[in-house]
């Protein structure tokens, strides 16, 4: 189930000349957002990246996401503010799973904070399970590492 017409937005492979759009989305959704060197980095090591933009190409979301022996790793999943709430996360979780089954992968991995129950419930609403728990995973500012929700989704 896709939340907007094919047509009504482009997704498409992630590109450097992204980067200048996704940059100021990730420092207003993140406390501790990536740095254009680790989406770099993510590009150059070919790993799955795609972006949403509407007609008039402004960005709505964007994944990255890195494969392993039949697998894939879902590492950052972002929303722009302004668009959240209309499904997209949903639309950019099943080029997710096409890619998957694309290359022959059978589960699809993620973290997520323990705090953020918002994605922790889209992520159970597109069929993950919570399967484990990683003990101060992510960093915070000024304060003690958060823990993560290890999920998985068999495809």
């Amino acid at each position: 189930m896709s939340a907007l017409p094919r047509d009504d937005a482009d997704l498409r492979p992630m590109q450097l000349a992204d980067l200048d759009d996704i940059l100021p989305v990730e420092l207003q959704c993140y406390v501790v957002p990536w740095t254009r060197g680790n989406f770099v980095d993510s590009l150059v090591a070919g790993y799955q990246a795609r972006v949403l933009r509407d007609a008039s190409g402004e960005l709505l979301a964007y994944f990255i996401a890195m494969p392993g022996f039949e697998e894939l790793h879902l590492l950052n999943i972002t929303v722009a503010p302004a668009h959240q709430g209309r499904g997209l996360a949903l639309r950019m979780l099943d080029e997710l799973r096409r890619l998957c089954t694309e290359q022959g992968a059978f589960k699809i991995w993620l973290e997520v904070r323990i705090s953020n129950e918002r994605a922790r419930a889209i992520y159970r609403r597109h069929g993950f399970s919570e399967v484990g728990l990683r003990r101060a995973y992510y960093p915070m500012p000024g304060g003690p590492r958060e823990d993560a929700v290890l999920m998985s989704l068999d495809v």
